[in-house]
């Protein structure tokens, strides 16, 4: 009781401690843990935040570390000109449907490679304009070969290219006069865009996806064509198909900066003599005004054995345009696969090897009728033989792009479905093959295409003017092998 009382007096409560040093540092010590969890702690929720910041930031800047530029120019000729496509012509180009247009998209990764994709609604570059033009862009802009993709809409209401099938037009010195004058124009807007581009670069991301539109019917194995629209009714249409339509999209934030698209099609819808790009015309149209201020490029898939049928009205041609476009949109409404910003590009040409033309005989008889195409090409194959200037080979370009994870292969020349369907199963459903690229000199068939015959497999070959029947029965090894060794060179 006395010491109660004394501690009463000490002003010290019950159950209080006194202030011993024991229990002092006893507490402090514990109070030196509890903050020191607590720091740590803090510290570890710090830093956890922070790399998820940073993840969340890296992420997107990846995706858009690419950059774009775009450009176009109204390439409508503006004086009346001999068309392409049709050897059947009586006269020169008499009005346009709508403009004939090109375009150019300039890709550069995040290493600063850079590769440009130029597109035209022409009927495909002759080796002269194709080689005049990968010279002048090396001069300009030092571009090299395969750092640039020319594709042509291979429409057949364009204007005749210099020295483009010059055999099955009846071409005065006046109208090849005006042709060249033409093309002369056309190679400078080519150069100008290339430039335009190149300075218009900025941060965007790339996407892709594909979709399907099937108005495309294969043209050696559903004839006649007035029979088509039955076939089609009756589901019955044979022949192999590639209703794939690839889509390259290019957003600068969420707005559509410029889009790439393909379809496996002749642009042979129209024939009369006004100009237009035909069906991927009005896709390039139907798509521009549906996404203001971007651009969209037309990229020609393996269609040399297809056609748009039925055909020859404009109301067709803008049937399927729109039928392409809204594959299009389908495809820009999907979860695309975007695409990391790593470029690759590679260029070769392999000899084509040519079969053999027809007998001196032969050749004499055709050549007497000059007002044909037949005639006029072995008139000149004569004096080729007589010269002995008559090559064996024709220089075939193969290009191979990889863009992040997709693989794009451009082959020269009007090339048949079979190697479309070849290349995607054999590389992946992330392939995209593209025909009428660079320079475009004749159908590229098949060994069973060459074998069957017919335009594709044989008479072209005269129609573009070269010096065979048709080619060696090892066209298709010699493609596919190269294709084979550019895509395992494309590093």
């Amino acid at each position: 009781m006395r010491k109660i009382a004394n501690a009463r007096k000490r002003g010290i409560r019950m159950g209080q401690k006194s202030h011993d040093p024991v229990h002092k540092t006893r507490t402090s010590n514990f109070s030196l843990v509890i903050d020191h969890w607590l720091l740590n702690l803090t510290l570890f929720l710090m830093t956890t935040l922070r790399v998820l910041l940073l993840l969340s930031l890296a992420l997107p800047l990846s995706a858009a570390s690419w950059k774009a530029g775009t450009a176009k120019a109204d390439i409508t000729p503006k004086k009346s000109i001999w068309m392409a496509g049709y050897g059947g012509r009586t006269k020169p180009s008499d009005g346009t449907l709508h403009p004939l247009w090109a375009k150019t998209l300039v890709l550069e990764d995040e290493t600063g490679k850079r590769a440009i994709i130029i597109a035209t609604d022409t009927i495909g570059l002759s080796a002269s304009i194709y080689n005049s033009l990968k010279l002048k862009l090396a001069k300009e802009y030092k571009l090299t070969p395969d750092q640039v993709m020319f594709n042509a809409s291979h429409t057949h209401t364009g204007p005749v290219m210099r020295e483009g099938l010059y055999d099955i037009y009846p071409l005065t010195p006046e109208r090849i006069a005006r042709i060249e004058e033409y093309s002369k124009r056309f190679e400078s807007e080519i150069v100008k865009i290339t430039g335009q581009a190149l300075k218009n670069l900025e941060p965007v991301t790339l996407k892709h996806g594909i979709g399907i539109t099937r108005f495309g019917v294969n043209r050696r194995e559903n004839k006649p064509y007035s029979d088509v629209p039955k076939l089609i009714a009756a589901n019955s249409l044979k022949g192999p198909i590639d209703h794939d339509v690839p889509v390259l999209a290019v957003y600068k934030g969420l707005n559509l900066k410029a889009v790439v698209f393909g379809y496996a099609c002749h642009s042979t819808t129209l024939s009369f003599h006004q100009f237009s790009g035909d069906y991927s015309g009005f896709t390039q149209i139907a798509l521009e005004k549906s996404h203001p201020g971007a651009l969209a490029l037309f990229s020609a898939g393996c269609g040399a054995d297809i056609n748009p049928l039925p055909r020859r009205e404009v109301y067709q041609a803008e049937r399927y345009g729109h039928m392409l476009a809204a594959a299009v949109e389908e495809v820009l409404l999907q979860k695309l696969n975007t695409l990391e910003p790593k470029l690759a590009t590679h260029i070769k040409t392999i000899p084509l090897e040519y079969g053999a033309l027809p007998t001196d005989e032969s050749l004499a008889a055709s050549a007497k009728n000059q007002t044909s195409y037949r005639g006029r090409w072995a008139k000149r194959m004569i004096n080729l033989k007589t010269t002995g200037n008559l090559p064996k080979t024709y220089p075939y370009p193969i290009q191979c792009w990889r863009v992040g994870d997709l693989l794009w292969l451009s082959m020269g020349g009007e090339v048949v479905v079979d190697y479309s369907i070849q290349f995607k199963k054999e590389f992946g459903p992330r392939t995209w093959v593209t025909s009428y690229a660079n320079d475009v000199m004749a159908y590229i068939p098949t060994f069973r295409v060459l074998q069957e015959g017919g335009y594709e497999g044989q008479s072209s070959m005269a129609v573009y003017g070269l010096p065979a029947d048709r080619w060696k029965p090892n066209v298709e090894e010699l493609v596919s092998r190269g294709i084979k060794q550019l895509v395992l060179e494309t590093k």
